[in-house]
């Protein structure tokens, strides 16, 4: 059932990521033509997302459904906030609004927290997974984008050379094959992985369409 749960992961979510790519900002990221204050925007907002979900998941680490994927190595809260603090400067917190649909997903990240831990694990599989394949493909874009020399502004991308982020991808996806899951487990796990593939598929779009506003203090994150 391990390996059905990482093989259900990928082909029950194949479409959805394929639609993220295509979706709002992306086309620009990803052909290096985004302006530096949406790719700031991108940046404040997934910073808020890492942040809701590293906090869920360190809540439950030793959930037996969650530890064999918590790893605190693979975390990108600290980062975001480096690159957002290199590209922009120390204001980057009140300059950038989350949006809508991150404001739904982190209440989504939430709620999972507090009653469905286990459906956390969808969650890491969609983010960690995409850092350490397609990410690594976008760190040299958004250095030539943004003309950046240095690490500086690509933390978020930073796992250490080609070899250790093969060592990160083998790690998670044995913390995948570890997990017992049943195939009633299997079928929420792909759900909540396709449901967040939508929910990025929203924030790229809105990022695109939306003009950013400074972010209400009671919104902070």
């Amino acid at each position: 059932m391990s390996v059905a749960l990482s093989e259900r992961l990928r082909a029950g979510t194949k479409d959805l990521h394929t639609a993220a790519e295509r979706a709002g900002i992306m086309p620009a990221l990803l052909s290096g033509d985004l302006a530096l204050d949406r790719y700031c925007a991108l940046l404040r907002n997934l910073h808020a997302l890492y942040a809701a979900m590293e906090l869920a998941l360190t809540r439950h680490a030793t959930h037996v459904e969650v530890a064999p994927v918590f790893f605190p190595a693979l975390f990108r809260q600290a980062s975001l906030a480096d690159d957002l603090t290199a590209l922009h400067g120390p204001g980057w917190l009140e300059r950038f609004s989350l949006k809508p649909a991150t404001q739904a997903y982190i209440a989504r990240l939430q709620d999972l927290g507090t009653a469905q831990p286990a459906l956390l694990v969808a969650h890491a599989y969609v983010r960690y997974l995409g850092d350490l394949s397609g990410g690594q493909m976008l760190r040299p874009i958004v250095a030539r984008s943004y003309g950046l020399t240095t690490e500086a502004g690509s933390r978020f991308y930073g796992f250490g050379d080609s070899a250790a982020v093969q060592v990160h991808l083998h790690a998670f996806r044995a913390g995948l094959a570890a997990l017992a899951a049943s195939p009633e487990r299997i079928d929420a796990l792909v759900a909540e992985a396709r449901s967040a593939f939508g929910r990025h598929v929203d924030l790229f779009n809105e990022l695109a369409l939306a003009p950013d506003q400074p972010l209400p203090t009671k919104l902070r994150i």
